[in-house]
């Protein structure tokens, strides 16, 4: 879904023309006509759509200032970019000292107020990321922090929300990589336990003869080797939330003594005279089958009924597809800023049409890695399809065209990111006859018209026909023109 960008200005005129403008950028547009009704829609947003705030200064009543100050008093999270006819150093450091971004002056050419946006969209990504990866680090990370707007996730939050309002055992099931530690996190950070301990333990991943010495510690001297007392994983989750990943790895000894560390809140480290009472909350995950690992006997029944209290399942990411994009976003975000690559705008919109195509059988770990491959592949200022060739050899095998349906696929704008890409220009009519020469063309000259948001000289020089050439089509073709000028100057 594309983002949705606010703008405030008290002239009609002005406010059109940069709607028209930012539409054709393929964001979507809300305005508020004076600072007050602006403040009431900021009010109202209640689940953060307004992806930025192009704001007027000089407004009657609450102008632009006002609103500013307005919003640094409730700790907005929006982005702002300001504008005004009366440009001046001094009200460009106003501006900024009261949380303006940017700054434009009007007349706001349609290139300029472009890269306003997309830099400032850029800066408040790479910002989330920061924010977020704070909050998982002290334990405060929510489900209003989770990209999860599709809906085959719409459940999953809801359900979470529930867990997290208990201290309920709650399993987590779900193939690798649909984001179950993400999950466990947000029902911290949601509960009473947040800003607690988090403690994180891969069953699968501890050697079989040190996981009850890791799990519930040990005293010193209770074996060769320890040399001093580790208290353990359930002892350092006191107070906070225990994360059991893969529990289904566990061993059957182990098994046992989890059950009585479940039932009891109380755990035996190695070579202790007494137990050690402990308070966790425990959240447990896996990607196997638990019932077939019941009746195989290789898990204990009793536990798994005290562990599967509070199911739930997440879907894989080929069911949340409207998802990717956001996805994509924050990864490319995150990993821009961790291999200093901040030159690096955002992805290309054939090849994120590429990734929401693809079904990720890794599902969003697997998207996770191809982002940070494509980073470092990156040799330009935006992702491309070439940046993903694990990715695009695969759809190149499993999507070849067919006689049946003959495709010749577009890439799109950046500027339609979020919506859906996968456009085309079918060779064939609907009764299987090929369509005319002049009609494909037709066809192609409208794509590249959107795609280069009306810029002719652009529109020109992808087609690979003079300025005059593609107006005279234009005109032979009867293409609406009454727009493709429009491009230059949006006031």
């Amino acid at each position: 879904m594309p983002k949705t960008i606010l703008i405030v200005d008290d002239d009609p005129v002005q406010r059109r023309l940069l709607e028209n403008a930012i539409a054709k950028m393929g964001f979507r547009v809300e305005a508020a006509n004076d600072g007050r009704s602006a403040l009431q829609k900021i009010e109202a947003d209640l689940n953060h759509q307004y992806a930025l705030i192009v704001l007027d200064l000089v407004m009657p009543e609450l102008d632009g200032m006002g609103v500013l100050q307005e919003l640094k008093k409730v700790d907005h999270q929006y982005p702002v970019i300001v504008q005004t006819a009366q440009g001046g150093i001094e009200a460009v450091v106003n501006a900024v000292k009261a949380g303006a971004i940017d700054f434009c002056v009007k007349p706001v050419s349609f290139e300029r107020l472009k890269i306003s946006i997309d830099n400032a969209l850029k800066l408040d990504a790479m910002k989330e990321v920061v924010q977020k990866t704070r909050k998982k680090n002290n334990g405060t990370f929510t489900f209003d922090d989770l990209i999860a707007q599709s809906v085959s996730m719409g459940p999953i939050v809801k359900l979470g929300r529930r867990a997290a309002a208990s201290n309920i055992p709650v399993l987590l099931e779900g193939a690798t990589g649909v984001g179950k530690e993400v999950i466990a996190r947000a029902i911290q950070g949601s509960g009473e336990r947040a800003s607690k301990p988090f403690i994180i333990v891969n069953c699968g991943a501890i050697p079989e003869n040190l996981v009850e010495s890791i799990l519930f510690g040990h005293e010193k001297g209770a074996f060769t080797g320890a040399t001093e007392t580790h208290i353990g994983k359930f002892k350092e989750a006191d107070g906070g939330t225990l994360f059991l990943d893969e529990v289904g790895e566990l061993s059957p000894d182990i098994q046992v003594k989890l059950l009585r560390a479940i039932q009891e809140g109380e755990i035996d480290p190695v070579g202790s005279k007494r137990p050690v009472k402990t308070d966790f909350r425990l959240i447990s995950a896996t990607n196997r089958n638990m019932d077939e690992l019941v009746k195989s006997g290789q898990f204990r029944e009793d536990l798994f009924y005290r562990l599967n209290v509070f199911p739930i399942t997440l879907p894989p990411l080929k069911d949340r597809k409207s998802d990717i994009s956001e996805l994509v976003r924050h990864f490319t975000a995150q990993f821009c800023l961790e291999e200093s690559r901040r030159s690096i705008k955002g992805i290309r919109a054939d090849a994120l049409a590429m990734l929401e195509g693809f079904d990720w059988p890794g599902n969003i770990r697997q998207l996770e890695n191809a982002i940070f491959r494509a980073v470092i592949l990156c040799e330009g200022d935006e992702l491309v399809i070439e940046d993903f060739p694990q990715i695009s050899s695969i759809n190149a095998v499993t999507s070849p065209l067919s006689e049946s349906n003959p495709l010749v696929p577009f890439s799109k704008d950046t500027s339609t990111m979020g919506k859906n890409s996968n456009q085309s220009i079918n060779l064939k009519k609907k009764n299987g006859s090929l369509k005319p020469l002049e009609h494909l063309e037709a066809e192609a000259i409208r794509f590249a018209l959107k795609h280069h948001s009306f810029r002719m000289t652009d529109v020109a020089k992808s087609l690979k026909i003079g300025r005059s050439t593609l107006y005279r089509k234009l005109n032979e073709y009867g293409i609406d023109q009454s727009v493709q000028d429009q491009s230059p100057d949006v006031a």
